[in-house]
């Protein structure tokens, strides 16, 4: 015994050093000496950027497969995930897609950004980032509710404060919650001591853009719920043009890809999903969208369409030769479409979309300065701009045909032939025309196309009555909540839009 209390002495001695050495080196050795401390938002915004382009898995499934073929501007014999919008179907991985993918991605990323840059963040100094940053995320979230409807907003992307199912808000409130950030954002941007440098893939930190693109996106969101709230479209439209809209095509908001060194982050994901030995989406140019082209004989049908032919070629280029697949058919009933006994093979038969806008490293497109005048002249003749609203169709017209020269420099449409289109197809004064255009010059822009035409009703599409579509022939309102949520999150219940079905519009969609 004595010899076992003998050693506790001494043991308790030894410590007793130890107790009076520097706690501060003793934390310092469980430091990584070589892990950073504090994250980079200039690295983690770029990273939001590229995110909000999406990938192949969306853009094939919800952009191309679904809103494409709704809006009628490309079409296929397929149906499912490659074309659910041309058949009114359903699939599971396409209606889910933008909701899967785009809150944990895009959504995640830059609400964080926002988080740690804003007046209660780490960096309360970072002025121009925080707010271009939440002009970025204002981007996809105002398509995550076009799509949806009421969805997570106000506890959307708080994981990190314990909140795991999130409320579901409903879309007006949305809006106005997204038309004051932008108001705000267009009015900081460039009054902070930071400079966003290279960490701005799309405009190189010019805080002027963004000004721009924040005033150009709440136009749009002001003019989207123009036919329910009638005053607050015209206050913030107000707002929006006099802050400084896109004044060219050098204003647009787009992002150029990268061939790598990532196909499922870099890359093109429009071009991933039309590339035959990739996604292989068999879609091509619709009858509804190449008509209106050959009709007016406009240039872009040969920037849009690449001719008929494989994907390797040869190509038959000549104009009138040109011809859409009409929407809704398969590979038995188009035969008796084309009066034929055989099997049709879509790409030696219509009009496919060109090749030069599928490279993988070509640009994706959030904004284009040629919307902006189209909401301009419908801003002007509905007496909210004193502008002229003929002025800025024809000078949306023009943008749109001279914006695809970032795609490829073959593209490049001269002023003389857009003043002979324009001679031949003068503007009449009408919202028809205008819309018409509008929908027109959103190509490989379908989310927005599709929301504008649900807020016009122009064109006047035909829908398709597929056999077995699920809503008596009608096109699309919105799409069904993400599976897993509704399974999950019991607030979809009480707060989503009902009933979760294809044919329930969204708040603004009262056309």
């Amino acid at each position: 015994m004595k010899y076992i209390n003998k050693l506790l002495i001494l043991a308790i001695v030894c410590l007793v050093p130890l107790t009076g050495c520097d706690s501060d080196e003793l934390v310092d050795l469980n430091i990584d000496p070589t892990a950073a401390n504090e994250l980079d938002w200039k690295f983690m915004f770029t990273q939001g950027i590229v995110q909000a382009a999406e990938n192949r898995y969306v853009n094939g499934r919800a952009h191309l497969g679904v809103t494409s073929h709704l809006i009628q501007h490309m079409a296929s014999l397929e149906s499912g995930e490659r074309a659910m919008g041309d058949k009114y179907t359903q699939n599971e991985d396409s209606k889910n897609a933008y909701m899967w993918f785009v809150y944990r991605n895009a959504l995640k990323t830059l609400a964080e950004v926002i988080r740690q840059t804003g007046p209660d963040g780490t960096n309360p100094n970072w002025t121009n980032l925080h707010h271009a940053a939440q002009v970025m995320y204002i981007l996809p979230m105002h398509i995550m509710t076009d799509l949806y409807g009421n969805v997570p907003y106000s506890e959307a992307n708080k994981g990190v404060d314990g909140i795991f199912f999130p409320a579901y808000d409903d879309q007006e409130s949305i809006y106005k919650d997204m038309l004051n950030k932008l108001d705000a954002a267009a009015k900081a941007l460039g009054t902070g001591p930071d400079a966003i440098g290279a960490a701005d893939l799309i405009y190189g930190g010019d805080t002027d853009k963004w000004k721009k693109l924040a005033n150009s996106l709440m136009l749009r969101l002001a003019m989207r719920i123009s036919n329910v709230d009638a005053a607050t479209a015209q206050e913030f439209a107000q707002k929006a043009i006099g802050g400084g809209v896109m004044t060219s095509n050098d204003d647009m908001c787009w992002l150029q890809m990268s061939a790598g060194p990532s196909q499922w982050f870099n890359q093109n994901g429009i071009s991933r999903a039309l590339i035959p030995d990739d996604w292989g989406a068999n879609s091509v140019m619709s009858k509804t969208l190449v008509d209106f082209l050959k009709e007016r004989n406009d240039p872009r049908l040969s920037i849009y369409g690449g001719g008929i032919g494989p994907w390797e070629g040869p190509f038959n280029t000549d104009f009138d030769a040109q011809q859409g697949m009409p929407n809704g058919y398969d590979s038995e009933t188009i035969k008796e479409f084309e009066n034929t006994t055989d099997a049709v093979d879509p790409f030696t038969t219509y009009t496919r979309l060109n090749k030069k806008l599928l490279d993988v490293d070509d640009p994706f497109i959030f904004m284009t300065y040629a919307e902006v005048e189209f909401l301009l002249a419908e801003a002007a003749m509905k007496g909210w701009h004193n502008g002229t609203a003929a002025d800025h169709y024809n000078a949306g017209v023009k943008a749109s045909m001279q914006q695809w020269g970032i795609f490829d420099a073959s593209f490049e449409v001269a002023d003389a032939d857009v003043d002979t289109y324009l001679m031949n197809n003068p503007f009449d004064g009408t919202m028809q025309m205008v819309a018409e255009q509008h929908w027109a010059a959103n190509f490989l822009q379908w989310y927005e196309a599709y929301s504008n035409w649900r807020r016009t009703g122009i064109p006047a599409l035909t829908p398709t009555n597929y056999p077995g579509n699920l809503t008596g022939g009608q096109i699309f309102r919105r799409l069904q909540y993400f599976t897993n949520e509704v399974a999950n999150n019991p607030n979809v219940k009480t707060g989503g839009t009902s009933p979760d079905d294809f044919m329930t519009r969204v708040w603004w969609d009262v056309n």
